[in-house]
């Protein structure tokens, strides 16, 4: 069984879950498992835990995500995109300089109100159900930040934009906004996630090292695919990584908590909550601990055995 991380390039007309299955069928493994879900029609970055890195699934939600998104103006669809049925249509009338100005309107903290077509739930229901079943609810606007946006092309009524943005933005949304803004509505008509910044981890994944589902069952026949399964404890670039003495050790089998002379060169930073690797007596990553100065000792956050 393969235990890792790899980055797949979601390819357009696959939903998340397609991808996840197909790696099942490739990889001859079940335990598998995704994160930052990619709408069917976009591509892009996709991380993908393998083995015991499905753990990780939770901790490894992407805090920051670049994309590069096409805007259709003078349209407006159900589902936001341009897969959804068409609702109106109107003519751009706007110069190129008030198309500028009310994109870059959207930079910083706004309230968005998330798409019917979303996996955001409601009363134990995912709203894409309920569209699908043709009901409509009423969805409550969250805050999300656009760190940036980079207007790469305007040929009306097209617009391609560079976007970064914060946790739980729906591109598909903004580009609702702008359109709405502009008093013509908008769709967006295609979508590359290019990167994903891990929030807790400090990894970050770009479009440039994903891997199309053909390439990883290429490797796979090659017997080279573990050389692009990254290990779990790459994935924290930024934590300490300390190993245990043979009395530690014995501890951390357990998962039990762990003082200072339990680590064997030195103990990690004592801060509270802050992660760090601990390896067992052979340098073998075995699980992330989180200090807590109310015990005075560290305590197993996830066990990897």
């Amino acid at each position: 069984m393969y235990n890792g991380v790899i980055n797949v390039y979601k390819e357009p007309g696959f939903t998340s879950f397609d991808v996840v299955a197909k790696l099942r069928g490739i990889l001859k493994q079940k335990k598998i498992g995704h994160t930052g879900t990619l709408d069917p029609d976009a591509e892009g970055v996709l991380v993908v835990c393998l083995g015991k890195a499905t753990k990780l699934c939770d901790v490894l939600t992407d805090k920051d995500k670049s994309y590069e998104a096409t805007l259709l103006l003078g349209k407006t669809t159900d589902t936001e995109d341009s897969s959804g049925k068409i609702l109106t249509q109107s003519e751009v009338t706007a110069s190129e300089q008030e198309i500028k100005e009310a994109i870059f309107s959207f930079v910083g903290e706004y309230d968005q109100i998330p798409p019917m077509y979303s996996a955001i739930k409601v009363n134990g229901k995912k709203l894409y159900e309920l569209a699908r079943e043709g009901i409509e609810i009423e969805r409550q606007p969250r805050s999300v930040t656009i760190h940036s946006i980079e207007i790469l092309s305007i040929e009306l009524p097209y617009v391609r934009m560079k976007i970064l943005c914060g946790k739980g933005t729906y591109i598909r949304s903004l580009c609702r906004d702008i359109g709405d803004k502009l008093g013509c509505g908008g769709i967006m008509d295609k979508l590359i996630r290019g990167s994903v910044n891990a929030t807790e981890t400090g990894k970050v994944f770009t479009v440039e090292d994903a891997l199309r589902l053909n390439q990883i069952e290429e490797l796979v026949h090659t017997n080279r695919i573990s050389e692009y399964i990254l290990p779990i404890d790459e994935m924290f670039p930024l934590c300490d990584k300390c190993r245990v003495t043979e009395e530690g050790h014995k501890k951390l089998m357990n998962g039990n908590i762990l003082k200072e002379r339990d680590f064997a060169d030195g103990c990690p930073v004592k801060e509270d909550d802050k992660l760090c690797l601990v390896y067992d007596m052979e340098d073998n990553f075995t699980a992330t601990y989180q200090y807590r100065s109310d015990m005075r000792a560290w305590k197993a956050d996830k066990m990897f055995l």
